[in-house]
């Protein structure tokens, strides 16, 4: 049965569905059918990222819903996120593109940093040395965020934020930026509300997206 699910109205304009579909792990025919059953229950808010590696997937179902009329580019709302080996500002703008071309739209609703940590350019996800240590890169977090605040001026996308910020990484963005971070996105559920962060976020007027709500199933590759 289809859900009209609520649309959230914010201070700065964003109008963000209150519940989205996490693309995150999505792999092969799994991506058409989470996301055809999705859209069919009334889900207009996809989140996406580079790091997912499934874009292109998700560009394609989503276009067939668009060429079909079953559904209308601004009825949904697409979020895509900048990932670490792109924070140079002169890498920012053709991320962002990628995205887009891949989601085979003309812009993004939402375009987050998504962590506030940057690696050297590459074409590996998280580059490595030798000795299997990650490469990171010394780019300031407030020089990326004014190149992504350009995509906006550009049309690229409409709104932006940030990922996994922690509250010294929000203050250091608010202090430079022009454009004001419309979301903030971080993990939150019953078992880990991250309440303090979420309370800090709506002190300084940003909103919060949570990711993983029902908890992460993937955690115990990681512990122990």
């Amino acid at each position: 049965a289809f859900v009209n699910i609520p649309i959230l109205k914010t201070v700065n304009g964003l109008q963000i569905p209150a519940i989205g579909l996490g693309t995150f792990k999505l792999k092969g025919v799994d991506i058409s059918t989470a996301l055809n059953a999705a859209l069919e229950l009334g889900y207009r808010h996809i989140d996406c990222a580079h790091l997912y590696d499934n874009e292109a997937e998700i560009g394609e179902c989503l276009s067939l819903w668009i060429k079909s009329g079953r559904i209308k580019r601004e009825e949904l709302f697409i979020t895509s996120k900048l990932w670490n080996t792109f924070h140079h500002p002169d890498l920012v703008k053709s991320a962002c593109e990628t995205s887009v071309k891949r989601l085979q739209v003309d812009y993004l609703d939402l375009y987050l940093m998504h962590w506030p940590v940057a690696c050297q350019p590459s074409d590996s996800k998280v580059p490595r040395d030798s000795n299997r240590n990650t490469l990171f890169d010394n780019v300031d977090l407030v020089d990326t965020w004014k190149a992504i605040e350009v995509l906006v001026d550009q049309g690229l996308c409409k709104h932006i934020g940030m990922s996994n910020f922690n509250t010294k990484q929000i203050d250091k963005v608010l202090s430079a930026c022009r454009i004001k971070p419309a979301m903030l996105q971080i993990e939150s559920s019953a078992t880990f509300p991250n309440q303090k962060l979420i309370d800090f976020a709506h002190f300084k007027g940003i909103p919060v997206t949570a990711y993983s709500p029902l908890g992460s199933p993937y955690l115990h590759l990681y512990v122990g």
